[in-house]
């Protein structure tokens, strides 16, 4: 399958490699299928979660763990059935990252932003997943310096 994106152009998907999210993501639920892209021959930190429904619609994704975070969070009957999870280690969890656009003076303003409330959880044998919005208490994150 031909796919494009903003970022890559135009990129050659197989069909088993596409993530089907049946919800959509909040704000974009029309956009159901996706494709995990990155740039060939570096060491992948970031990935580009391209949509194949809408160009235009992409955002970049990363482990927790490479920010240095542990995330526990519960899933409900509903979402584990929606995923199709026989086991927890059949489950990959990512972050939505983007950069700060700076133009605040506050140093929060700028560098990367996470969204740990909300994370992409994806059965990585069935290539379903959904996005996770969570309370504040429905959680534990822990984040670790790194040394």
């Amino acid at each position: 399958m031909q796919i494009k994106s903003p970022l890559f152009g135009s990129a050659e998907i197989a069909e088993d490699k596409i993530i089907e999210f049946p919800s959509g993501l909040p704000g974009f639920e029309h956009c159901k299928r996706f494709a995990l892209l990155h740039e060939e021959g570096s060491e992948v930190h970031v990935f580009l979660l391209q949509s194949v429904d809408e160009p235009e619609v992409a955002f970049s994704v990363t482990a927790p763990e490479r920010l240095g975070a542990h995330l526990e969070f519960p899933l409900s009957d509903e979402e584990v059935a929606l995923l199709r999870l026989r086991a927890p280690e059949d489950a990959a969890v990512a972050v939505i990252v983007r950069k700060g656009d700076g133009e605040g003076q506050e140093p929060a303003s700028t560098g990367l932003h996470a969204n740990f409330m909300a994370p992409l959880v994806i059965n990585t044998g069935e290539r379903v997943g959904l996005q996770k919005v969570i309370g504040q208490l429905d959680c534990e994150i822990t984040l670790r310096a790194k040394g």
